[in-house]
């Protein structure tokens, strides 16, 4: 349940009847446990990942399209590495489902199972599409400073905090966010939004302490967990809320939101550049 054991990275068949042993889980534990978190969670949260390359044949062989959403609790033991995904929704290319409903339940019958936790399933059909919304981040932009920055792997204590200050409640977004596929070395891009309530976060710091995820190689969920717990310990904050939208990659985006306080789940309105 490793990186180095699943399909990325690797030369794949690709098939188009349908295979849940496709789907190759990853235990979240080593991440967390890199970052000290062994117990406990300090937060909650979930992942939501789209899926926009989705299709299936009817009953009488007509190809279907759907765009499907998962919602994979944070607390679930297991990701799913994404190729496998994408490999695992490839593969019902040419298989035939009775009805959108028989797919939605296959979809989260296999998924939870791979996650170990109970996955919320989705689809939107072409009649919805049109529904479908784009919006950006609320809050104040951090991408407004014009600053110098030269570290570019996870730096805490770029982190500060105005500790003797009377508590702020601010929300802020930057679109500055990259990391690394850790087998591929692939680019992940993506936009971050930070809520909180505590004592006022530099901006400054904060900013240079997201660009500092430019070099480093790690999962999607990983790297906001990381996020999280950083400014938590660094500044402390009474509440803190943690959300990123990843650009897709192979027709998939992933979405993880991290909070410590009862908070509505985002919206999943997808960014322009997704």
């Amino acid at each position: 349940m490793t990186p180095d054991h699943s399909p990325l990275g690797k030369s794949t068949t690709y098939r188009e009847q349908y295979d849940p042993a496709l789907l190759f889980p990853i235990a979240r534990s080593q991440a967390r446990e890199a970052i000290g978190i062994t117990q406990t969670l300090p937060f909650f949260g979930t992942d939501i990942w789209n899926a926009y390359e989705l299709s299936w044949l009817n009953a009488r062989g007509k190809p279907q399209i759907a765009i499907a959403t998962f919602f994979v609790p944070a607390e679930s033991p297991n990701i799913v590495e994404s190729k496998s995904f994408k490999l695992y929704l490839g593969s019902f290319a040419q298989t035939r489902i009775e009805s959108v409903e028989a797919l939605r339940e296959t979809l989260k019958r296999d998924v939870s199972a791979a996650c170990g936790a109970s996955v919320s399933v989705r689809l939107a059909t072409p009649a919805e599409f049109a529904k479908l919304e784009f919006e950006e981040f609320d809050g104040l932009s951090l991408d407004r400073l014009d600053l110098d920055a030269d570290v570019y792997e996870p730096d805490p204590t770029l982190l500060t905090a105005a500790h003797g200050e009377a508590p702020v409640e601010e929300t802020l977004y930057s679109n500055l966010l990259k990391s690394n596929c850790p087998v591929t070395g692939q680019p992940d891009w993506g936009s971050v939004q930070i809520h909180y309530v505590g004592p006022q976060i530099d901006h400054a710091g904060l900013l240079r302490y997201i660009i500092s995820y430019r070099s480093h190689t790690g999962f999607h969920e990983q790297c906001v967990e990381r996020i999280f717990i950083d400014i938590l310990r660094q500044c402390r904050p009474v509440k803190l809320a943690v959300y990123a939208r990843y650009t897709r990659r192979g027709g998939l985006d992933i979405n993880p939101f991290r909070t410590n306080y009862n908070l509505p789940m985002p919206d999943n309105a997808r960014t322009a550049r997704q």
